[in-house]
């Protein structure tokens, strides 16, 4: 699959979002190492803290699928801008693909790549 591609994924993603309180709609596009694409959009709660991200629906949804290897994630918000992933997001993405390329757009469907490293240097891990 092109970027191209998993960009119209994140925003197809984007436009099941709930954010009736934000307003900021947020849709990823999270493809996996055999090449499978798991989407997932913000869901707001009434109770802030209880929101839920896009990139970690779309995790969650992959590896309540047996997945657990990842190549890329794409992000697309509704606002202006590059969107890019809050610390939570990068720690759950981290668990799994340390490695993972992370590509943010815009509004134009313009991108940024990241390697996840790059973005969360020092993720949390259990001391062995």
């Amino acid at each position: 699959m092109t970027i191209d591609e998993l960009v119209a994924a994140a925003e197809a993603a984007r436009d099941q979002a709930y954010a009736p309180y934000s307003g900021f709609r947020v849709g990823a596009a999270l493809m996996t190492e055999e090449g499978r694409v798991y989407t997932g959009a913000n869901v707001e709660n009434a109770s802030y803290g209880l929101t839920v991200c896009a990139e970690r629906i779309a995790v969650f949804k992959a590896v309540t699928s047996g997945e657990r290897e990842f190549k890329v994630i794409v992000l697309a918000g509704s606002g202006q801008g590059y969107i890019y992933p809050c610390g939570a997001c990068l720690q759950v993405l981290a668990e799994f693909a340390p490695a993972l390329k992370v590509i943010i757009t815009d509004e134009t469907r313009q991108h940024k790549e990241y390697n996840l490293n790059e973005m969360l240097p020092q993720h949390f891990v259990l001391p062995t």
